[in-house]
């Protein structure tokens, strides 16, 4: 892993986990890069709330430029509060059976709820964008705050009843492999993914930017409809990428969005 991939880190272990380790001093242009890759990834926030935790570091010499332009896009960003879904209509029904019903359950656990529901929407980011070290800084982060009111035996039934163990085990071995986590801490992972850290710099090496305004299929003034094959060729390899880790709803995520673009061809 090169400087600019420790640092990205490092600042990510610290704005989310609290987790204090000096920054390596680099140049203006691999600040500007690394700052870049913040952005493309969605971890302004997370970020900042480093960055003000290094602000003594000798060896922090960050362009103040950097951090005024982080700071902005900080501001600007957004959240949904929206509970996540599933692609797979059995299993999302299954999903909203578990999200509506908890509640009113004998042994009811919300805390427990909340954390797959942080798993589920990571699902959702991996298979239409990649790995989202947003989430998983998230996941992280709920595990290190609440983890200890959470009931394992439940979520790990749930994960089992929505075919989605190995995602949830992929997101946690990521969490042991880069954000250096102890297996302990994630009682779901059985077992850390071999490809867990080499997904991990894959998606910071081939950042996939937003396909929603990305086209897969439109009509042509002619009326012919055109494909968009370089698209559909990036979500094929994604979805073979992962499709071992939740085949069912790998394949329905596909399918789906498949469906949806013919589906927004302008008449």
């Amino acid at each position: 892993m090169d400087i600019i991939k420790r640092n990205f880190f490092r600042l990510l272990r610290s704005g989310a986990l609290n987790e204090y380790e000096d920054l390596e001093p680099m140049s203006a242009f691999k600040w500007g890069r690394m700052f870049e890759m913040i952005k493309a990834q969605g971890v302004s926030d997370i970020a900042m709330k480093g960055l003000k935790n290094h602000t003594f570091d000798a060896n922090a010499n960050i362009p103040r430029p950097l951090v005024d332009e982080l700071a902005t896009a900080t501001s600007s960003s957004t959240s949904s509060n929206a509970l996540p879904q599933l692609s797979n209509r059995f299993l999302n029904k299954r999903l909203k059976k578990i999200q509506s019903s908890e509640r009113h359950q004998m042994d009811a656990s919300m805390t427990t709820l909340d954390l797959l529901n942080i798993i589920v929407r990571n699902v959702e980011l991996i298979l239409n964008r990649g790995i989202s070290l947003k989430g998983i800084a998230e996941l992280g982060s709920f595990l290190r705050t609440r983890g200890d009111k959470v009931d394992f035996v439940k979520l790990e039934n749930w994960l089992s009843h929505l075919h989605i163990e190995r995602m949830a085990q992929l997101q946690g071995s990521i969490l042991i492999e880069v954000f250096e986590f102890e297996p302990a801490e994630i009682p779901f992972v059985k077992k850390v993914e071999k490809q867990a850290y080499a997904l991990t710099l894959r998606t910071l090496t081939h950042t996939e930017e937003d396909s929603a305004k990305e086209w897969h299929f439109r009509q042509s003034k002619t009326g012919f409809v055109q494909n968009n094959s370089a698209q559909l060729r990036r979500n094929l390899r994604r979805s073979i990428r992962y499709i071992d880790y939740a085949p069912l709803e790998t394949a329905s995520n596909f399918v789906n969005n498949f469906a949806k673009n013919l589906s927004e061809i302008e008449e």
